[in-house]
């Protein structure tokens, strides 16, 4: 289990991990979210050892990082997956971490296959891609097969099989026991992966909590109605709603957004309007519009409402004015005389044409020179 107790990390006058405190704990996989700049990465660092924190503590099976026995063989992470000497091969990479750890070598073949790198484990690491490179950080994290696990952002650049086989690794280590903490931007993901999760912004907890907890807490309840197209039953069940309390808004698609009353309430007073229902349905939100509703007031870089606000469009290509309706338009002078080459001959040679006539100079007479 991994504990952090009143966490708190500051670089100067900026507080990056602000008192925090939460628990991982095994058997299940935890997410770890929040905006850019609110101390994830810091406070991951902080777990394994790479920054100490200014105040409070963080403890892996109830030892700081630093003092647990053979560290590999109990905490596997991926915090950076370019940090790996791009000169070395993907399976000296591993044996020089194997050989610090005095982990066998069998288990760095093993890994390599584990995460589907055996085909290019001698290549070296420079040539790969960046899904590439994040096999072989999670290949790294598993070498010393490890009963606590850190992933930042794992799936980044890998393609959809890469993205379903990591969602399936994580599930898997988790159902053996394993503590499994994951941070990760994807939010579709995360609804698929994480059972727990683990909010912070501006460096401060948010929620602790269940997937399911945090979308029932962070949505707002309302019921998606759809009636038939026609005006009349719209705007009747709209005034029937209405003067029972509720708020009706419509929706982009055609359906309607009601607000303050239950299911049955709404079916009751449909069926009193004598108004058709083909669609009545609790709202259930996604984890990303849970997400976006809880961390509003904690991201620190926030776009413009218009994301083409500023940019000027394109100018127009310019079009000469319409000529009035029967111009006609003047006769072009001509700037000198031109013809054509005759056709070639037989022999591919062609006679020469005629050179035209040359007007005489301003300054020249016709008369013979004296």
């Amino acid at each position: 289990m991994i504990e952090a107790v009143g966490l708190t990390k500051r670089y100067g006058a900026k507080t990056a991990v602000d008192n925090l405190s939460f628990q991982v704990r095994p058997g299940a996989v935890t997410g770890f979210l929040g905006p850019n700049g609110s101390g994830k990465s810091t406070t991951m660092r902080m777990m394994v050892g790479l920054d100490r924190p200014t105040a409070g503590h963080v403890t892996i099976g109830g030892h700081p990082f630093r003092d647990l026995p053979d560290a590999a063989r109990q905490v596997g992470a991926l915090l950076d997956a370019k940090s790996v000497h791009g000169g070395r091969s993907a399976r000296n990479h591993l044996l020089c971490l194997a050989q610090l750890a005095a982990i066998p070598t069998a288990r760095v073949d093993e890994v390599l296959g584990v995460v589907g790198l055996r085909d290019v484990a001698k290549r070296r690491s420079k040539g790969f891609s960046l899904g590439m490179g994040q096999r072989l950080g999670i290949a790294a994290a598993l070498l010393g097969d490890p009963r606590v696990l850190l992933f930042d952002e794992p799936v980044n650049g890998l393609d959809p099989e890469g993205i379903h086989w990591v969602r399936n690794l994580m599930k898997e280590l988790a159902s053996e026991g394993r503590t499994v903490f994951v941070s990760s931007h994807l939010m579709s993901e995360m609804a698929l992966t994480a059972d727990h999760l683990i909010v912070i912004g501006r460096g401060q907890l948010l929620a602790d909590m269940s997937v399911k907890d945090f979308i029932s807490a962070n949505s707002a309840g309302f019921a998606r109605v759809r009636v038939p197209a026609e005006p009349e039953q719209r705007e009747k069940l709209t005034a029937v709603l209405t003067e029972a309390g509720g708020r009706v808004m419509p929706e982009p698609d055609g359906a309607l957004r009601v607000t303050g009353l239950p299911l049955p309430r709404i079916s009751d007073l449909a069926h009193g309007a004598d108004v058709r229902l083909w669609q009545l349905s609790p709202h259930q939100a996604s984890l990303e519009e849970a997400y976006m509703r809880m961390t509003q007031g904690a991201v620190e870089h926030r776009s413009t409402a218009d994301a083409k606000e500023g940019l000027r469009p394109p100018p127009a290509p310019y079009q000469l004015p319409p000529e009035p309706e029967g111009h006609v338009p003047p006769e072009m002078p001509r700037q000198g005389w031109y013809a054509p080459p005759p056709p070639v001959g037989d022999r591919g040679t062609a006679p020469a044409a005629p050179a035209p006539p040359l007007a005489p100079a301003a300054h020249e007479t016709s008369e013979e020179p004296r």
